[in-house]
């Protein structure tokens, strides 16, 4: 029923997108992508298992920036092509189907493009929105992939215990932000560093944080995590990279952890920097892992239902900066790379 369906609707719309126009060197800026007028059938292909998507919203996320950029070596994620469409994460309807496990009218999250419309040829990797009663947006950040690396990233890679002292960078940012708030829920301190008094303010009164500091006003970030951690740190939630990763070396505990999630000082830099203070991670006998959120996958059902739990309760705060309109994408990811935005950043393509 669903491919009959599909095969009926032969109507053409207009269907804007956002390209990359070239590949970016240092820091990106918004001409640097493009918006521009396209075409989109709202069929799939005759006896194909296809999906297309009307895309509602998209997420604005810091791995997205590595994309941009031209590699010699393969990453985990492949580049974008200049000239061709970007793609992230986001919260799509299903407008036709050849698939018989997704019928119009179904919301999904998963991988998508920057587009108004995306036609999706293999749909196995998108996943129906179970709790249609939370805000559709919550599953580009607290629902979504920044939540559930905030999940796996603090409870399986870190491995937290109570009374531990966590120290959580980019703290008000989509991760860092349920980061701080679940270690609150394990019994344990937690200081986070932004890049604002504004992040910084929001962090102490609506995240919960025992403390928080802003490193742009801080001239000797070792003294400054030798004052809120005066015992040291046991776990390290990883966002930045950089200087702030060798004062924490020297401000770990003994069998200290250290989850590393992303290193965003890292991203714009044409030579990345190195890292002093290693030893630290020998005699103090620290562990020191990064982690892909979709070696994870597999606990989304888990997470999800717990994070519904925590949302509904009101037991997890969650903020989202969001910008009306695909014509402000762009803007809306070069701020998120510029660190302006609060809390979790994404682009509303349209509303239902």
């Amino acid at each position: 029923m669903a491919a009959a369906a599909a095969a009926a609707g032969t109507e053409e719309v207009p269907n804007r997108r956002v390209i990359l126009k070239r590949h970016v060197t240092g820091f990106p800026a918004e001409d640097d992508m493009e918006v521009v007028a396209g075409a989109a059938r709202l069929a799939v292909p005759p006896g194909s298992a296809a999906v297309v998507l009307k895309n509602l919203y998209l997420s604005c996320d810091p791995y997205m920036r590595g994309r941009m950029s031209k590699h010699d070596r393969p990453s985990y994620v492949p580049d974008f092509v200049p000239g061709e469409v970007l793609a992230g994460h986001g919260v799509s309807k299903v407008v036709a189907s050849g698939h018989p496990d997704f019928k119009v009218g179904d919301h999904v999250w998963g991988i998508t493009g920057w587009e108004e419309y995306t036609l999706i040829p293999n749909p196995g990797s998108l996943s129906k929105i179970n709790h249609p009663e939370m805000p559709l947006s919550y599953y580009t950040g607290a629902l979504g992939m920044p939540g559930l690396s905030a999940y796996a990233g603090f409870y399986d890679v870190a491995k937290p215990k109570k009374g531990d002292y966590v120290f959580v960078s980019a703290a008000a940012g989509a991760v860092g932000q349920i980061v701080g708030q679940l270690a609150k829920f394990t019994g344990c301190y937690v200081v986070g560093s932004a890049g604002s008094d504004e992040k910084v303010n929001l962090l102490k009164t609506k995240f919960g944080f025992d403390e928080a500091f802003n490193y742009k006003k801080e001239q000797d970030l070792n003294a400054a995590l030798q004052r809120y951690f005066p015992e040291g740190i046991d776990i390290y939630f990883e966002n930045v990279g950089g200087t702030m990763l060798e004062a924490v070396l020297l401000n770990m505990r003994v069998h200290g952890r250290i989850t590393v999630c992303g290193m965003i000082s890292q991203y714009n830099l044409e030579q990345p920097e190195g890292v002093r203070n290693l030893l630290s991670l020998i005699t103090k006998r620290v562990r020191m892992e990064g982690f892909l959120v979709s070696d994870y996958l597999g606990e989304y059902h888990r997470f999800e239902e717990e994070m519904v739990s925590y949302l509904k309760d009101a037991k997890i705060a969650y903020v989202e900066d969001v910008a009306e309109g695909l014509e402000n994408a762009p803007a809306a990811l070069i701020g998120l790379f510029a660190g302006r935005n609060v809390g979790k950043q994404l682009v509303a393509v349209t509303r239902e």
